[in-house]
């Protein structure tokens, strides 16, 4: 009997759906915009607004719990053909993100489907983004 067990098991072990998660979200936060299949997009979406919620926080405990769920990766940008660290995905979780949602209470991811299907299984693909604050309010205030 499958009583109050939650979530998806994507065929996957525990340890394994562990580190999709983790990966997955630290993509998000990273590039703000990420391509994936709907499955793992819909068990992504709960983690990750999860700790956008702990960096609205933004004390110590919040950012040491998400160094603990996320782990600390570290963001590489190419500057003159050389790889380049420019921070960490729970620095700018905690200094971009978080501040970014501070008025609002929730949502702050959208999953768009895509017409593309995944070559070799045939996976309904969809973007999983972070919401935009500023153009929703531009695009609220031309609508008036």
């Amino acid at each position: 009997m499958r009583h109050r067990v939650a979530g998806r098991q994507l065929n996957r072990t525990s340890e394994h759906r562990l580190a999709m998660r983790r990966n997955l979200a630290a993509s998000l936060f990273e590039h703000e915009t990420i391509s994936t299949t709907i499955e793992k997009a819909k068990e992504v979406r709960g983690f990750a607004e999860k700790l956008i919620t702990l960096a609205k926080k933004g004390n110590l405990a919040a950012r040491r719990r998400a160094i603990q769920l996320l782990n600390n990766r570290a963001i590489y940008k190419e500057e003159d053909g050389q790889m380049v660290k420019a921070g960490t995905v729970v620095g700018k979780l905690f200094s971009e993100i978080g501040p970014r949602y501070l008025d609002r209470k929730g949502g702050y991811t959208r999953i768009i489907k895509l017409d593309k299907r995944r070559l070799g299984d045939n996976g309904q693909l969809v973007l999983l983004q972070l919401v935009e604050q500023g153009k929703e309010k531009e695009a609220a205030s031309e609508k008036k």
